[in-house]
């Protein structure tokens, strides 16, 4: 199995505001950077994106590590958070609602799919793959030609 590492951020330009996602994929001497973006967003749903968008982007079944500065988003695979979210309905308990359960059920489908792990890195401080795709999500949120996040929208609209 192919060993693939993974750098990943997302942000929002305001919260909720344009938000971009930015993905270092790294295999041998192979680079792939990617990144895309929505006109309404969170920060949270760009970086669960990101990390998304880098494992759709593998072509066969690899062990990955991913590295990501959102611990929500490392902790939510990690720790079994959105495994047990899912396991009860999408709640995090009785009475609250998980956030972004589309984005987690893709995710944890790529999880499945793929031998992954998660490790949380520092944001800013220092990281050249990680400020890289800071870069790339910051460059993906200023465009003018982003589309609706639908999912998120009809989230607002309940």
């Amino acid at each position: 199995m192919k060993k693939v590492t993974i750098y990943t951020d997302g942000g929002c330009l305001g919260n909720p505001g344009p938000g971009g996602y930015g993905a270092v994929l790294l295999y041998d001497e192979h680079r792939k950077e990617i990144s895309g973006g929505f006109k309404l967003t969170t920060n949270n749903r760009m970086e669960i994106l990101a990390c998304i968008a880098a494992l759709e982007a593998l072509k066969y079944k690899c062990d990955v590590t991913v590295y990501s500065d959102s611990k929500y988003t490392v902790d939510g695979i990690e720790k079994g958070w959105a495994r047990k979210w899912k396991m009860n309905g999408w709640k995090r308990n009785k009475k609250e609602k998980a956030k972004n359960p589309d984005l987690w059920e893709r995710f944890l489908n790529l999880c499945e799919k793929h031998e992954v792990k998660l490790k949380w890195v520092k944001g800013h401080a220092g990281n050249r793959e990680n400020e890289r795709c800071d870069e790339l999500a910051k460059e993906a949120a200023k465009r003018d030609d982003l589309p609706e996040d639908k999912k998120y929208e009809e989230y607002l609209n309940r």
